[in-house]
């Protein structure tokens, strides 16, 4: 049998942990669509969406600078991710434990794609 297909964001650290965090994010947000609360559930779906999407978009570039652009826009989604999770916490719709812990991973992946985009940059 011959090998399967391979993107070159698969290789990517970032981008698996950017999976991870969505798989997280995509629950929640389906316990918020389970609550009615559809416009939070929406919002937070495509926010998880955008940053492994660009990541992976971003990878197909032909140019490190286009790459960096995309690295961009993913690393805004992740702040927006950040500030949803902190809205619904703060209206006690998720736990203190779980925000912080979704902080940290958001907070690690973050500084993993500004690196990576430092890296593209000094090129």
């Amino acid at each position: 049998m011959g090998s399967s297909a391979k993107f070159r964001f698969e290789d990517f650290e970032m981008w698996r942990l950017a999976v991870d965090i969505s798989v997280k994010l995509f629950i929640i947000a389906d316990m918020l669509t389970d609550m009615k609360k559809y416009r939070f559930a929406e919002q937070l779906n495509g926010a998880a969406l955008s940053i492994t999407n660009n990541i992976a978009e971003g990878s197909g570039s032909f140019s490190d600078k286009d790459f960096a652009n995309f690295l961009s826009i993913s690393r805004k989604s992740v702040f927006e991710c950040a500030n949803i999770i902190a809205v619904l916490n703060k209206v006690e719709i998720i736990k203190t434990e779980e925000k912080e812990e979704l902080f940290d991973s958001l907070s690690h992946l973050s500084s993993m794609i500004t690196n990576f985009r430092k890296s593209l940059t000094k090129k």
